[in-house]
C-alpha cells in the first residue's frame, strides 16, 4: 500500500492563528490523515511554524524580545493550541531548525551548480530613518491593483497579487513608519525561474488536471503571466544564512534566504527533525519516492502560487530526485460576516479564544461542514449555533443519550438481546452501508463539505430508524422487539464512534469508551459489518456517557456577538 505523506501550509510565527487559517490547511489535513490511518495506510503528517522573514522580526520587535526567543515561545504557544484542536501531527517542527538550514543550503548549492542561481546587483529601497535596506515585507503602502492601503511589498493580502516594493503607492517603512525612502544598489541572489518555465509547465500539465480547479487555475495563471527570475535573499538578521563557501561576500553582508525559499523546504526539514527525534527514515519519504509515496498538500489559495510554481521550480532546478507534490488541496477563504479574518488586524475568531469558548469538536465539525472549498464561506454566530445545535446536539448527541439511557432504564447496563433482525433492521443495514460508502468516497476525494453531509446523513439514519420502530412504544407490547431495536441502535452508536473520529475525535473516543468491548482495536467498519450491525453483541456492558454536545443558547449568542461583533469592522 502506497505511503501517504501529508503536509499543511506552515503557520506564521507572528501570533495566534484565526479560524480561517485552521480551516484552510491544518484541520482538513488532520481529518484526512486520521481517515487514512483508520483505513490502514501508513501516514506521515508533517507541519511546522514558519519562523523566518519580516513577520517574525516585526512581531519580536513589538514584543520586546530577541527574535530567537520570541519564535521559541510562539512555537510552543501555537503547538499547545493545535494540541487542543486535536491535530494529529506526526511532527510539528520549526523552520529555524538546524535541519532546515542544512537542507536549504544544500538545495541552494545544487541550484547554483546547475546554473539556476545568479548574483545580481539591484536597486533596493533603503530607509534613511532606519539606516538599513528594507526587505519587501518591511515596506507597506497602497496596492496599485486594488487600492488596499495596507499592502506589503511582496504581496497584497487583499487581492493576492504578487508585488515588488516599488509597485506600492505611498510606500513607508513598517519599522518606523517613515516615508523617507530612497533606492540604492545592493547585491542579491536570484532564482532563475525563467530558465525553468518549460519544466514547470510540463510538470503542471502532468499533474494539474487532477487538482481542484482552484489550485490548477492559480498555477496556470502564473505560468500564463510568465515566470520571472526572483530574488531569493533578503537583508534580515533572522533566517537561513547564505552559505559562505559559495557566496562569501553576501554571507559577510549577512544576507539570508527569502522566507518563501526556505519555508517550503521545511517540509523536508521537519521530516528530518522527526527522523532525528524518532529514528525514522526521512529520506525514504522525500528522496526517490515517486513510486512509493503519495504526497498531498493542504493550503489556502494565497499560498498556491508558491507551492505549485516557485517550490517546484526550486526542486526541479536542484536536479535531485526530491519528491514533488501529487495533489494540492486548495481552499478559498473563510470570512467573518463577509469580511476577511486577519491576523494583522485581529479581526475574527482566533483559535485560542475559540477553545476558551467551546471544546475543539464543536469547531472542527462546523469548520469542515462549511469548508470554503468551491467558494468563500462566511462565519456567523447564528450559522455556527444552528449547525452545532442541529447536527451535533440534536442529531448525534441526543441519539446517543436517549438510546443508551432508555436501554439502561429498561434492560440494565448490558446490551439487550431481543428478537432477530427484522425487515426494518435489514433495510437500515443496507442504508448504513450505502451511506458509509458515500462518506468514504467523499473523504477519498478530499471533498470535506460533502463528507460532512454524508456523516450527518449517517447520524440522521439512526434517528429515522428510531422514529419508525419507536422502542418506547414497543416496550409496552413487545419487549423483545424493543430490545432488538435498542440493540441495533446501540450498534449504530458504536459505528458512529468509529467513523466519526476524523471529524470529532474527542466525542468519538468518549462514546467508544462507554462500551466494555475487550480487544476493540478496529479502526474502521466494513460494508458487511455496517449491514450486519452486530459488532457490539448482546450482553456487552456499557455506560451512558456525559452529554456530548451542549446546545448554544440565545444568551450565548448575545454574549459572543457583543464581544466579537456581528460583522466585519
Amino acid at each position: 500500500m502506497t505511503r501517504q505523506l501529508i503536509t499543511s501550509a506552515l503557520p506564521y510565527i507572528n501570533g495566534i492563528k484565526h479560524l480561517g487559517n485552521m480551516v484552510g490547511s491544518m484541520l482538513p489535513a488532520d481529518v484526512y490523515s486520521r481517515y487514512l490511518r483508520q483505513r490502514g495506510h501508513e501516514v506521515l503528517y508533517i507541519c511546522a511554524t514558519d519562523e523566518h522573514g519580516t513577520p517574525a522580526e516585526l512581531a519580536a520587535q513589538e514584543a520586546g524580545l530577541p527574535v530567537a526567543e520570541f519564535c521559541a515561545r510562539a512555537h510552543d504557544q501555537q503547538k499547545a493550541i493545535y494540541d487542543g484542536f486535536q491535530l494529529s501531527f506526526d511532527y510539528f517542527g520549526r523552520s529555524s531548525s538546524p535541519q532546515n538550514r542544512e537542507i536549504t543550503q544544500e538545495i541552494a548549492r545544487e541550484l547554483h551548480a546547475n546554473g539556476f542561481i545568479e548574483e545580481r546587483a539591484i536597486r533596493q529601497v533603503y530607509s534613511i530613518a532606519d539606516g538599513r535596506f528594507l526587505p519587501d515585507r518591511y515596506i507597506v503602502g497602497t496596492c496599485p491593483h486594488c487600492g488596499y492601503d495596507k499592502a506589503r511589498g511582496d504581496q497584497c493580502e487583499n487581492c493576492t497579487r504578487v508585488l515588488d516594493p516599488t509597485d506600492l503607492v505611498e510606500p513607508r517603512s513598517a519599522i518606523s513608519g517613515s516615508s523617507e525612502l530612497e533606492v540604492r544598489e545592493t547585491k542579491h541572489l536570484f532564482l532563475l525561474q525563467s530558465k525553468l518555465t518549460d519544466e514547470v509547465e510540463a510538470w503542471i500539465a502532468e499533474h494539474g488536471d487532477d487538482w481542484p480547479v482552484l489550485a490548477s487555475s492559480i498555477a496556470r495563471k502564473w505560468l500564463t503571466e510568465g515566470l520571472q527570475d526572483r530574488a531569493i535573499t533578503r537583508d534580515l538578521e533572522w533566517g537561513v544564512p547564505v552559505p559562505a563557501d559559495v557566496w562569501p561576500e553576501l554571507a559577510a553582508e549577512g544576507k539570508v534566504f527569502y522566507v518563501w525559499f526556505d519555508a517550503p523546504i521545511e517540509y523536508i526539514g521537519a521530516t528530518k527533525e522527526w527522523a532525528d527525534a524518532t529514528g525514522g527514515d526521512w529520506r525514504s519519504w522525500w528522496y526517490e519516492a515517486d513510486d512509493t509515496v503519495r504526497y498531498t498538500e493542504f493550503m489556502a489559495k494565497d499560498n498556491v502560487p508558491f507551492h505549485t510554481v516557485m517550490f517546484p521550480a526550486t526542486i526541479l532546478g536542484s536536479r535531485q530526485p526530491w519528491k514533488k507534490v501529487d495533489y494540492v488541496k486548495a481552499f478559498n477563504w473563510l470570512t467573518y460576516y463577509g469580511g476577511k479574518f486577519s491576523t494583522s488586524q485581529k479581526l475574527g475568531i482566533f483559535t485560542d479564544v475559540a477553545l476558551e469558548l467551546l471544546p475543539a469538536d464543536y469547531w472542527r465539525y462546523f469548520l469542515m461542514a462549511h469548508a470554503p472549498e468551491s467558494d468563500d464561506s462566511s462565519f456567523t454566530w447564528d450559522l455556527f449555533a444552528a449547525t452545532v445545535n442541529k447536527d451535533l446536539a440534536d442529531t448525534l448527541g441526543n441519539f446517543v443519550n436517549r438510546v443508551l439511557s432508555f436501554s439502561r432504564k429498561r434492560f440494565g447496563d448490558e446490551v439487550p438481546a431481543g428478537a432477530e433482525a427484522g425487515e426494518a433492521e435489514l433495510a437500515l443495514g443496507g442504508q448504513i452501508a450505502e451511506l458509509l460508502a458515500e462518506y468514504e468516497a467523499q473523504l477519498d476525494a478530499l471533498n470535506f463539505r460533502k463528507a460532512a453531509q454524508a456523516l450527518r446523513a449517517l447520524w440522521s439514519a439512526g434517528n429515522a430508524y428510531l422514529d419508525v420502530t419507536a422502542p418506547w412504544t414497543q416496550i409496552k407490547t413487545d419487549p423483545e422487539a424493543a430490545a432488538r431495536t435498542l440493540r441495533t441502535a446501540i450498534n449504530l452508536i458504536h459505528l458512529y464512534s468509529v467513523v466519526s473520529e476524523p471529524f470529532i475525535p474527542t466525542a468519538a473516543r468518549t462514546v467508544r469508551a462507554s462500551f466494555a468491548l475487550d480487544g476493540d482495536t478496529r479502526t474502521w467498519v466494513s460494508a458487511d459489518e455496517a449491514r450486519a450491525l452486530s459488532l457490539v453483541p448482546a450482553g456487552t456492558a456499557f455506560t451512558v456517557p456525559p452529554v456530548l454536545f451542549a446546545k448554544i443558547t440565545d444568551e450565548d449568542l448575545a454574549t459572543w456577538t457583543e464581544r466579537f461583533g456581528g460583522g466585519a469592522a
